[in-house]
């Protein structure tokens, strides 16, 4: 048995091996008949010694398994987008933000990437063998595709080499054009609709239920950055060289740089190469190569202020506009659309575009049958960039904004230094209490399982929703009889209704859907008041007083709190059981942390980093990213940039090696 098993081993080791110098190296060095013939000895083996079975086995790439749903996961390390420019001017501005955090000597280099237009992925390694596989999500939470992963043959499912015992890989899934119009002709042929572009269909193929269909897709995935604690890099090039060594398929076009000037001769040179690669991008994302340099420098709300994507300009192409519709949002935004006559950019048909606001239109001076311009901003959201002057519609069919809502006919209000027009009407306002029930239900929110927006949109219509505490009254008998509903589904959205009621205060809050109270917000807010009590009965003054809430954020939710149908709809959530306080769990606040704000940098022997942010906030403190005179601590672990040890010691803050933090927390048990 034992030579069985030592000879299992040796075929799963050799097909490893053939697997990468085939799909990453591109150097194969046996036959495609030979590697059948070894991969079909395995399979034989494994059926006949199933106590042998590898879930990294390379048998396991061919699929089979079917997922009814996807299980989602918290990322571990949060998946950030990034902040992106079309203009070198901006780009010059990113690097003076950069040197005022780090200081106007510092020597910075930069790593410049191509940017792939595909389907972000996270992957999990432990002990050198795949263990998870993510979608990016909203950057927090993201869907568990492991099986589907396994079948792209680029990416390792065991490693080579010196890999640390745990850490997650950040790259691309894409779908080269070769594939992508291999894919259409074979659609084409069988009379199916043709994929739109490569991007919406490799990420269309990660969800795909049955992995054996995402196995027959020629996906393949380059992988660009590392997540983890102490990892054995000290830059972004230099992981991925690692990366690379490890096993992965990492770019060749990767290139270190040490001046913004070499930036921009990067993003000229592949801006002419890009046409003739064998897939997408769209642009070129650079990063402080130090990671030192990238810790100082730290997060937004919503993106490292270490990196920046350039994109390249979208394409563009010409149509006629043949009318203009107005889309009301939740908050009451009024947004006109263009109605276009259908045209194809980027192997997408458009057939709309945004027009924005009322400024808009009248710096283009639309008419209809105007003959414009048309654009992909980011190649995502189609746009109207300008009007051919010379084949203009007729001028009495000027475009003018609207002066009533579209939907409820309440007339429209623009505030000072807004752009956007508003309905005012937020009760009655058909689209903005669907939007309102909407943003409740989402997964940033309260989360409803078994409830979605068009179920959100039929409940409303049926008359059985008119706000989100309607929520809490359904039954039963009232859904059951309503078109889609059967027993079960009926079931599993009111028990995700019931559980609701153990959300926390900040998904409650951010819930509500306050104008300017967004995920992070709402957060400071219930940390910082404690209960909806404190914040309804708080003054614009003490508001601002919190960290990060501003004058215009103080002030919506102060005329939030006063309408008196707000004040109703609270008292109705809360006396269905919501969480309208913040539930302290674990340790008791402490004197020596509460409301104290601690900057924590560097890298630390006994702690993540993580987990030192998460005592602290346990213990009642706030964590901020930068060193400024209103922090109170700086945790310092190895590595810590410069720049903030320098401010700190000139405002005297008190700076805490990790054993002094733990001497001081120790102080407070």
């Amino acid at each position: 048995m034992e030579e069985i098993q030592e000879k299992i081993l040796k075929l799963r080791e050799e097909l490893h091996r053939h697997n990468h110098k085939y799909y990453t190296e591109d150097a194969p060095i046996i036959s495609d008949f030979a590697f059948d013939q070894m991969l079909h000895e395995l399979q034989e083996l494994e059926t006949q010694y199933p106590q042998f079975q590898d879930p990294n086995s390379p048998t396991q790439r061919v699929g089979g398994e079917v997922t009814k749903s996807f299980d989602t996961v918290s990322h571990r390390y949060p998946m950030y987008s990034l902040s992106n420019t079309y203009s070198k001017e901006e780009l010059f501005q990113w690097e003076e933000r950069i040197r005022k955090i780090l200081g106007s000597e510092a020597v910075i280099s930069y790593t410049c990437e191509l940017k792939f237009d595909g389907a972000s992925i996270s992957l999990t390694y432990v002990d050198g063998a795949l263990t998870q596989a993510l979608t990016r999500g909203d950057g927090i939470q993201g869907d568990a595709i492991t099986t589907n992963i396994k079948t792209i043959k680029t990416i390792p499912l065991k490693l080579n080499g010196d890999y640390p015992p745990f850490f997650e890989i950040r790259g691309e899934i894409i779908l080269p054009w070769e594939g992508f119009h291999k894919m259409n002709k074979e659609r084409e042929a069988s009379g199916e609709p043709l994929y739109s572009n490569p991007r919406n269909t490799a990420s269309g193929s990660l969800k795909l239920q049955d992995s054996r269909l995402v196995a027959e897709r020629p996906l393949t995935c380059f992988l660009y950055g590392l997540a983890g604690d102490q990892l054995p890099i000290n830059s972004q090039f230099e992981a991925l060289e690692k990366a690379r060594a490890w096993g992965f398929k990492v770019p060749d076009s990767a290139r270190l740089v040490h001046s913004i000037d070499a930036v921009f001769d990067f993003i000229t040179e592949w801006d002419a190469k890009r046409k003739a690669l064998p897939y997408e991008i769209d642009g070129i994302v650079i990063k402080v190569n130090s990671l030192s340099q990238q810790e100082e420098l730290g997060f937004t709300a919503k993106a490292p202020r270490w990196a920046m994507a350039y994109k390249y300009q979208a394409e563009q192409a010409t149509t006629v506009l043949e009318g203009v519709q107005y889309q009301v949002g939740r908050t009451g935004a009024v947004t006109p659309v263009a109605q276009l006559q259908p045209v194809l950019i980027s192997g997408t048909v458009v057939k709309r575009a945004s027009l924005h606001n009322a400024d808009q239109i009248e710096k283009l001076a639309l008419r209809i049958g105007d003959t414009v311009f048309v654009e992909k901003g980011g190649e995502i959201i189609p746009k109207i960039t300008a009007v051919k002057t010379d084949e203009r519609g007729a001028e009495e069919d000027v475009v003018s904004f609207i002066a009533h809502c579209p939907e409820c006919g309440s007339e429209l209000e623009r505030e000072a230094g807004e752009a956007q027009h508003y309905c005012k009407n937020e009760t009655a306002c058909p689209p903005q209490q669907i939007g309102k029930i909407q943003h409740f239900i989402s997964r940033k929110a309260m989360d409803i399982e078994g409830l979605g927006g068009e179920t959100v949109s039929l409940l409303f219509h049926e008359g059985l929703l008119s706000n989100v505490a309607d929520l809490y009254h359904l039954q039963k008998e009232q859904i059951l009889p309503l078109e889609r509903m059967a027993e079960k589904s009926v079931s599993n959205l009111l028990e995700g209704i019931e559980k609701s009621k153990e959300k926390p205060f900040s998904k409650v809050l951010f819930g509500l859907g306050i104008r300017y109270v967004g995920e992070t917000v709402a957060k400071r807010l219930t940390k910082a008041f404690g209960s909806l009590e404190a914040l309804r009965s708080a003054s614009i003054e003490t508001l601002t007083a919190t960290e990060e809430i501003g004058e215009r954020i103080a002030q919506s939710l102060v005329d939030y709190f006063a309408v008196p149908t707000n004040q109703r709809l609270l008292e109705v959530l809360d006396s269905f059981g919501l969480q309208m306080e913040e539930v302290q769990t674990g340790r008791q606040f402490h004197t020596a942390f509460q409301g104290k704000r601690f900057v924590v940098s560097g890298v630390f022997e006994r702690y993540s980093r993580e987990a030192i942010k998460n005592e602290i906030e346990q213990l009642g403190g706030i964590i901020v990213s930068s060193v400024s005179s209103k922090t109170d601590y700086l945790v310092a672990g190895q590595g810590i940039g410069p720049s903030k040890k320098t401010k700190a010691e000139a405002m005297n803050i008190p700076i805490l090696s990790e054993p002094d933090f733990i001497t001081f927390k120790g102080n407070t048990e």
